[in-house]
């Protein structure tokens, strides 16, 4: 499932297609994704403009003039196209279509002569649109955490959020109501980058060692994302290109090979937790 660089490698690929358009025609291949499609979710598109195109966790949240926001999640296999003319303009938006067509299930059109296709053959994705004033509310939103890239999310606070867990930190990174946003990929090389064993209880890591984890955290993911995410297995950015930072692991899926840390003579390890795996040097990580 693509985590939080990959939806915002994807949003910054769209928002200059998007943002300032306005959505002049959206085709349902079918009713339904993961979920149902919401009843008039075509009508309460079409003719609107998006003012803004922004991300919320692993949500993109397009604000249009009329006071509704379209979200969507890619889910494990979503991936959005586009489409455009006007290809002998340098820069013009030209990119190629998905791989299948046949799980091509929602199109959208703009006043810029620009198509939007959503593939997802898995159809683990999400959308909907939200009337004004729904969004905070809504239960996917309203108990999330600070963004780890914002000035919310720091050591203090997470000292807070974490405080009296016994939980292993692994599992309380993950936990989107204590920061949003961070996946399994990114908080086991944070982890690493921090020195903290992924199995240490999360109440139990030094103000010290969470400053340094806060930190890790945010040099991780600006890497991530300055490297267009990582292409594991379906997920490309909106031009089709592959994200590159699976290529600068540390440890994620590195199990056996010697740890990458300067001097020491560990190895790395995958041990399951939560139904996930972790990946992490006990030689190097306390």
């Amino acid at each position: 499932m693509p985590e939080l660089p990959e939806v915002e490698t994807v949003r910054r690929g769209l928002a200059p297609v998007l943002e300032g358009r306005t959505l002049t025609k959206v085709v349902l291949r079918r009713p339904d994704l993961r979920f149902p499609l919401p009843p008039h979710f075509a009508e309460s598109l079409e003719g609107a403009r998006v003012e803004t195109l922004a991300r919320r966790a692993k949500y993109l949240v397009a604000e249009l003039d009329t006071g509704v926001r379209w979200i969507a999640h890619l889910g494990m296999t979503g991936r959005f196209s586009v489409i455009g003319a006007n290809t002998a303009q340098p820069g013009a938006f030209y990119y190629a279509a998905p791989p299948d067509p046949a799980h091509t299930h929602i199109i959208i059109e703009t006043d810029a002569g620009i198509r939007l296709e959503y593939n997802d053959p898995r159809r683990f994705g999400y959308m909907d649109a939200l009337p004004p004033g729904a969004f905070d509310a809504h239960p996917f939103f309203k108990d999330l955490g600070p963004e780890p890239l914002s000035p919310a999310f720091n050591a203090a606070q997470l000292a807070a959020a974490l405080k009296g867990k016994k939980t292993p930190i692994k599992a309380a990174l993950l936990d989107q109501r204590v920061v949003a946003g961070l996946g399994n990929i990114y908080v086991c090389e944070a982890l690493f980058r921090a020195g903290v064993s992924p199995k240490r209880p999360a109440g139990r890591v030094a103000p010290a060692r969470l400053a340094g984890l806060v930190d890790a955290i945010r040099a991780v993911l600006e890497e991530a994302i300055e490297a267009g995410g990582s292409s594991l297995r379906d997920y490309a950015a909106a031009d089709g290109a592959l994200g590159y930072f699976q290529h600068r692991f540390s440890v994620y899926d590195r199990a056996g090979t010697p740890c990458p840390r300067p001097g020491c003579a560990g190895a790395v390890r995958r041990i399951p937790q939560g139904g996930r795996s972790s990946f992490y040097c006990p030689a190097c990580q306390r």
